[in-house]
């Protein structure tokens, strides 16, 4: 069934995995001891670019990929902890695209 459905769409392939946790499109799932804890699954290849912060993009376009990563943050982490963690990463991936700390502090804790 598995190599029918990786004939179906080419450009996705799913892969046969056994063991306690499994990454699923942009989620993390993990299973400890009965209870399913969730996360965002960062690709290990992945670069952590977006946007680059400059004058040549409207300022809603920044707003709009910053809310969408803490918006995916806030849905796929299951804990606080794991939710704390991922807006640690979300605020370093926007420090290191040259956005402000004031930008940054607006998204993070306003939204």
């Amino acid at each position: 069934m598995l190599d029918e459905a990786n004939l179906f769409r080419p450009n996705i392939k799913l892969v046969r995995q056994i063991g306690s946790s499994v990454s699923f499109f942009d989620v993390q799932i993990e299973n400890k001891s009965g209870t399913l804890l969730t996360s965002v699954h960062h690709k290990e290849a992945a670069e952590p670019y977006v946007i680059t912060f400059t004058p040549n993009h409207p300022k809603h376009v920044f707003t709009n990929v910053s809310y969408t990563a803490l918006l995916r943050a806030i849905r796929y982490s299951s804990t606080l902890s794991t939710f704390e963690s991922e807006r640690c990463s979300i605020k370093l991936m926007l420090l290191y695209n040259g956005h402000s700390p004031r930008f940054i502090q607006y998204i993070l804790c306003c939204q």
